[in-house]
């Protein structure tokens, strides 16, 4: 080991923008508790590869990692990732670059050709990482090169389950972010177990690729103990916690929340199977608010069932099935439900298109809100695979054609290849149904986030949380100028976790950043909130912020609207 060159630090970054996947937090408290000097970069709001290319040239600055690990997790940041591993090349050829994560592990043949890239991680990632952080010239898992640099692949010899995951859990938060907005960014993701044991015909993560990719044949429940550790690191730092993961029962999730006080925080559930009753009971006596998101595959219950019935649908809820679920979630006041579904699946005809309508009308009626998306070409996904089985074409099916359909994006689009059916009747069909669902689906949410407002609306600020830093704090000192770094910005976190960040006493003139309000905006905006500390009109406020704010009745209003759209202020 003496002889071995360590690579410490160490930085860790998501591909995507937006908040990278929490298994880069895992494997930073992993990294940590092994000595390694580990720091993440969670949020990236970077659009442009010039905002890039100066983000990650603060980034290295600051950090000086050896090492560099990229998450390409989701298929569709491939663009991304490759983006920022030239850069980092660019940046610092001595840096050795890393990629990992479920697209990484099925796309490694690809990925190892490129030059820009040292290594990949295939499957689980904390033994193998570290391993490369140690010096080990035969890391587990790895496509590695040899000494004449042709790319070489080790034994998937690192394969967790429920009996060696023991280590990997949430630590050394207070260490492993480089600014308070990353760690304000983390939104609570828990992952109480690993795997699918499923072979969805759309998901690019089903059982057979778990298996080829990470070496698992089946899902497991991490240990109650190592999942209690993520709650009690996490618990004080964040206002909500999320999950996604089907198998948690009830008493698992209620061994892992001993001694943690979470009557104060939300959940947001994603639950792939049918929902126990149990589980429902458990999370509204646990958490101040849930909100429940029921996945149950597509909206037309004969298009389900001959799904499930050719084995390629995980179970899903009936319709009567779903019914009584709803119905038990409506008896806790503190909890919400989120129906969630595909359109466009095989095996769709005039009829399926009808009970998809039926079915959300219903949904819908009952105060529910609608996820509806159409069928979107996953790599490694059977549908996307094999096409002409379902009488299906898709947009794209090799690494190539996926790459260069983000290429093309423009910054800021999300879109995704799709798969389409062949027939053109069925496929305008389809969309026309599709399109008339999420207009239904948007109204009725508008509507039940509408406040109506007028002079005698009487509002209060509902913020749950405002908080102070400096800005060098707040946004990271390798992202501020010294003549700025100590002015203070003041947070404050809307009920839904919104966020404005304040900074009244900055001039745009001598600094600027788009998540920052300043100047004279940050001054009106907690002007605006002070008003409704206690419950005032709105006509009242109109008044007091034209005398303390220098604002006319029309700008005034606006800014009041702003701040009840971002639920700072609601109804008293």
């Amino acid at each position: 080991m003496n002889s071995r060159r360590v690579l410490s630090p160490v930085l860790l970054v998501g591909a995507g923008t937006g908040e990278a996947t929490c298994g880069i937090l895992y494997l930073a408290g992993y990294l940590r508790r092994a000595g390694i000097e580990a720091f993440v970069r969670l949020y990236d709001g970077d659009q442009t590869e010039d905002e890039v290319a100066r983000s990650l040239e603060a980034l290295v600055a600051r950090v000086r990692p050896r090492l560099v690990g990229i998450s390409l997790k989701w298929f569709h940041h491939v663009h991304r990732a490759l983006l920022l591993a030239r850069t980092l090349r660019e940046i610092d050829p001595e840096i050795r670059i890393i990629v990992g994560g479920n697209t990484a592990s099925y796309w490694w043949r690809e990925l190892k050709e490129l030059d820009c890239i040292d290594h990949i991680v295939l499957g689980d990632g904390e033994r193998p990482l570290l391993a490369l952080c140690q010096g080990d010239p035969s890391p587990p898992n790895c496509v590695t090169r040899a000494p004449d640099g042709t790319p070489r692949r080790l034994p998937l010899e690192y394969v967790q389950g429920a009996t060696n995951s023991d280590d990997v859990y949430y630590s050394h938060f207070d260490d492993i972010f480089l600014s308070q907005q990353d760690r304000h960014a983390f939104s609570g993701w828990v992952a109480p177990g690993k795997g699918c044991g499923e072979n969805c015909l759309y998901c690019g993560g089903a059982r057979g690729n778990q298996k080829a990719a990470f070496g698992r044949a089946k899902p497991f429940l991490r240990a109650e103990e190592s999942v209690r550790r993520d709650h009690q690191e996490i618990a004080p730092r964040t206002w909500q916690l999320r999950y996604d993961f089907s198998g948690s029962s009830a008493a698992f999730l209620q061994g892992t929340w001993a001694g943690v006080d979470l009557s104060r925080h939300s959940c947001m559930y994603f639950l792939w199977g049918v929902a126990r009753m149990e589980l429902i009971d458990a999370l509204a006596g646990t958490f101040e608010h849930v909100h429940m998101v029921l996945d149950i595959g597509c909206f037309s219950e004969q298009q389900r069932q001959e799904q499930m019935r050719r084995g390629l649908l995980k179970p899903c809820a009936s319709d009567p099935q779903l019914l009584e679920i709803i119905d038990h979630c409506r008896r806790h006041e503190n909890l919400d439900v989120e129906v969630s579904g595909i359109a466009g699946l095989p095996f769709a005809s005039a009829d399926t298109l009808k009970e998809e309508v039926r079915l959300v009308e219903r949904i819908i009626g009952l105060d529910c809100l609608v996820g509806y998306q159409r069928l979107e070409a996953q790599p490694g996904a059977l549908a996307t695979e094999h096409p002409a089985r379902f009488d299906m074409v898709s947009e794209a099916r090799t690494f190539t054609e996926f790459l260069e359909y983000f290429e093309q994006r423009e910054p800021g689009d999300v879109s995704v290849p799709m798969l389409r059916f062949r027939d053109a009747a069925l496929e305008r069909a389809v969309q026309r149904t599709s399109e008339h669902v999420d207009a239904l689906a948007r109204k009725h949410e508008e509507k039940k986030r509408r406040v109506a407002i007028h002079g005698g609306t009487r509002l209060k600020n509902t913020a749950p949380a405002t908080l102070r830093f400096k800005l060098g704090d707040w946004l990271g000192a390798h992202q501020v100028p010294a003549k700025v770094a100590q002015e203070q910005v003041t947070v404050v976190r809307s009920v839904e976790g919104t966020q404005l960040a304040c900074a009244p006493s900055v001039s745009p003139r001598k600094f600027s950043d788009p998540t920052l309000d300043l100047g004279e905006d940050g001054r009106i905006l907690l002007a605006a909130l002070a008003t409704f500390e206690r419950p005032t009109t709105v006509a009242s406020a109109v008044t007091q912020l034209g005398a303390k704010a220098r604002l006319d009745p029309h700008s005034a209003r606006e800014v009041i609207e702003h701040l009840v759209n971002g639920r700072f202020l609601q109804p008293a």
